[in-house]
């Protein structure tokens, strides 16, 4: 059967994101029809989810204004997969470090932002991921870091600090899994996922 993907198109790297799940949905032998989402009522048939990057403050003010945000949360709450990236990955938290960012309380972590430096400091380094056999190559641009974690699972960790986390069907990552061809973090979201429901994959019960 064919999945609906949505992306939070509010802010960041949306076309970057579909074209990701697309690949990433031909590699696992699926079928997917993206949408972008700017507006409530779309996420309810989404089968999965992605959450990009830009400013946290920014996107947590929008998702919530167009009536998103409580979407997104019973989308989780239904046990659908969400992949929330770099600034997706502050709003998706439960402590954002940030009294301007009304965070959804998906994972259980504490978030630093820009963590890892400004623009100017991007950098790609190799990742072991806890479920990839090679490392990845992570893309960071003003990335965050993980200060604490509860009761979400490091997937991977830059300078003994974590980026990139998963509790139940949300996986969080401090970098863009969607600037580069590698597409094993979405797999990892979206068709690996243990914790998650998709149709069509045997759910973990």
């Amino acid at each position: 059967m064919s999945l609906t993907a949505g992306v939070v198109a509010v802010q960041g790297d949306v076309e970057e994101h579909a074209a990701a799940i697309e690949r990433t949905a031909r590699a696992h032998d699926r079928e997917v029809t993206v949408r972008e989402i700017r507006e409530s009522g779309i996420v309810p048939d989404c089968d999965l989810l992605a959450m990009p990057g830009g400013e946290s403050t920014t996107i947590s003010r929008l998702i919530r204004n167009e009536g998103i945000a409580p979407e997104i949360r019973d989308h989780v709450a239904a046990g659908k997969p969400l992949l929330a990236t770099c600034a997706g990955l502050i709003v998706a938290s439960s402590d954002p470090n940030d009294d301007r960012v009304d965070q959804l309380g998906l994972l259980d972590v504490s978030v630093e932002r820009n963590a890892f430096g400004r623009q100017k400091d991007s950098f790609e380094a190799p990742l072991e991921v806890a479920g990839l056999d090679e490392p990845y190559p992570a893309v960071f641009i003003r990335a965050p870091a993980i200060d604490s974690v509860g009761d979400a699972e490091v997937l991977a960790s830059w300078n003994d600090r974590p980026v990139a986390v998963r509790q139940g069907p949300v996986v969080g990552t401090a970098f863009h899994p969607e600037l580069t061809p590698d597409s094993r973090i979405h797999g990892l979201a979206f068709f690996e996922n243990e914790g998650a429901r998709v149709p069509g994959i045997e759910e973990a019960q």
